[in-house]
């Protein structure tokens, strides 16, 4: 093999790499776009979205079903206000409860929507008002130790 197929294969082989690199980044940013096709829209208050950023999945028992769209502050109700697009295939009665969850103990933030029973359903637009904002792992942890502390301060006090 001469010098110059040499180089070629290299070269071929570098920039497979580096495609291969951009396709692996845009899939764990989520930024690769959206594989739903036909969605709505549907908006949602928080009063706590801990670290959730738009292009979050959306999930029903674990199935992506849609995409935040945006994360914003809203000045007149003081939380946080999420608008996200859900697949136009899947129905959702207008009593969904939606809660921000996390993957594993330290894994990414997700919107997980839950359909209620009502027979109408969400359309285009709609708001979500069934919510359940993140669970801070400070706070949690913070109130553990202020509950054992309160425990322990009467038994030293006898």
């Amino acid at each position: 093999m001469n010098r110059a197929t040499l180089n070629l294969w290299v070269g071929i082989f570098v920039v497979g790499g580096f495609a291969a690199l951009l396709f692996l980044a845009l899939k764990v940013s989520n930024a690769g776009g959206s594989t739903l096709a036909d969605t709505y829209t549907v908006t949602a208050h928080f009063d706590n979205i801990g670290g959730l950023k738009a292009q979050a999945p959306v999930k029903a028992s674990g199935v992506l079903v849609g995409r935040v769209a945006s994360v914003r502050f809203d000045s007149k109700k003081y939380d946080a206000l999420v608008t996200f697009r859900l697949d136009r295939r899947i129905p959702f009665s207008t009593d969904t409860t939606a809660s921000i969850l996390t993957s594993g103990i330290l894994g990414e933030q997700y919107v997980g929507v839950e359909t209620g029973g009502e027979p109408d359903q969400l359309k285009d637009g709609s708001e979500i008002t069934h919510t359940q904002g993140a669970l801070v792992l400070e706070k949690l942890i913070g109130q553990f130790f202020l509950s054992k502390s309160q425990e322990s301060a009467p038994a030293a006090t006898k």
